[in-house]
């Protein structure tokens, strides 16, 4: 009895990976190729490997980001990712793959399951703008679930079904100047940045896989 209910658990996994994108989203990542993504440069190829028996995109050396061929300006981005023991990784959104660290947003992935003050460079962040209001990602090895929201000027964070960032892109009129005063990268003041690009997965040197992943335009 023990088998056969493990067995109907790995079916209703199965099922669960390849049910497809919710009504009004469409597919991303098909679960087993690498269709629709890519590379810069492009021999990074080998780096990020689609697995298809686990329907998961995973990245296994350091090389670079990977890349939505496709742009996207106002969407919600819904889908589920694990980290490696202290992982420090990223999603790219509306962003220049030739300058992604000046030409556009990251929402910060990082294992910071065990901190008890996050700031601006931890899980779920919009990195160096916003701080989440709540440490809410899961343990390594296990998997999160986040939806990333633009609408013009907003941007919202929904990690592990709680509402952690909340952000008008107007409200940053200075270059490398957060609208409290506090410093950031950006050479380029927030508001003046594109509001639409590229999505990307980050490669900073650390084992990171994603699943579902799911966008409706908006």
């Amino acid at each position: 009895m023990t088998r056969f209910l493990a067995f109907l658990a790995s079916l209703s996994l199965s099922a669960s990976l390849f049910a497809g994108p919710p009504k009004g989203y469409i597919t991303l990542f098909d679960g087993k190729s690498l269709d629709g993504w890519s590379f810069i440069p492009s021999e990074v190829r080998p780096v990020w490997q689609a697995d298809a028996e686990k329907g998961t995109l995973g990245r296994v050396g350091r090389n670079g980001a990977i890349w939505t061929d496709d742009s996207y300006s106002d969407f919600v981005l819904d889908l589920e990712f694990k980290l490696s023991r202290n992982c420090n990784s990223g999603i790219f959104i509306r962003s220049d793959p030739q300058n992604p660290v000046q030409g556009g947003f990251e929402i910060q992935l990082y294992d910071s399951h065990k901190k008890d003050v996050i700031g601006s460079h931890d899980c779920g962040a919009l990195y160096d703008a916003v701080v989440p209001s709540a440490n809410a990602v899961k343990p390594a090895g296990e998997w999160n679930r986040i939806q990333i929201h633009c609408k013009g000027p907003l941007i919202k964070v929904t990690l592990n079904g709680q509402s952690i960032v909340t952000a008008n892109l107007d409200k940053w009129t200075t270059p490398k100047m957060n609208p409290d005063g506090t410093k950031n990268k950006f050479k380029t003041a927030l508001k003046d940045l594109p509001r639409s690009g590229h999505i990307g997965f980050q490669d900073h040197g650390h084992n990171v896989w994603f699943r579902n992943v799911y966008l409706k335009k908006l």
